[in-house]
């Protein structure tokens, strides 16, 4: 077997994790500061209240957000400024046509050396980037379910040092 493919099976392309609670979400988000430190591209899915706002709030306190950090619904965008890291809050949730954010001028808010944040991703009709990680958040009991897929080798990385462990 070549080396890239034994590597490629070594690591998994996704996991599942049970969040039992808010706490769980927020340390799962904050277990990503290290690498988003350097740059990272994240879709959020889910339904309405399923936890995108919440990982993207505790993920950007993570990083070194302070103050308030607003959700993006009627702004479409915050963006946020940590030391050398540029750091993009987008919610696509009030999109109706696929085109509109890049009428909105949002492109070169996604660059590679950036934090960049999308809940709602879908909204723009696969015209965005593949981010370095799509998380889907849905309703799993009293908590939460949590699905990354890594779409980037910096998304692989940051998979292959999760464990269920980091969330308690």
């Amino acid at each position: 077997m070549p080396l890239n493919d034994a590597l490629h099976t070594a690591m998994p392309e996704s996991r599942h994790l049970h969040l039992p609670d808010e706490a769980a979400t927020e340390a799962l988000a904050a277990s990503l500061a290290p690498l988003a430190a350097k740059g990272l591209r994240i879709h959020l899915h889910g339904d309405l209240g399923a936890g995108k706002t919440t990982f993207a709030r505790a993920l950007l306190r993570a990083v070194g957000v302070t103050g308030r950090i607003k959700s993006p619904t009627f702004t479409l965008v915050e963006p946020y400024k940590v030391s050398n890291l540029y750091c993009y809050h987008f919610d696509f949730y009030r999109f109706t046509d696929p085109r509109e954010w890049l009428d909105a001028g949002f492109r070169d808010a996604l660059r590679d050396d950036a934090l960049v944040l999308i809940e709602w991703a879908e909204r723009a009709g696969g015209a965005l980037p593949a981010p370095d990680l799509d998380i889907a958040l849905s309703y799993e009991g009293a908590g939460r379910g949590a699905t990354l897929r890594a779409h980037t080798a910096k998304g692989q990385a940051w998979l292959n040092t999760i464990s269920p462990d980091t969330m308690h």
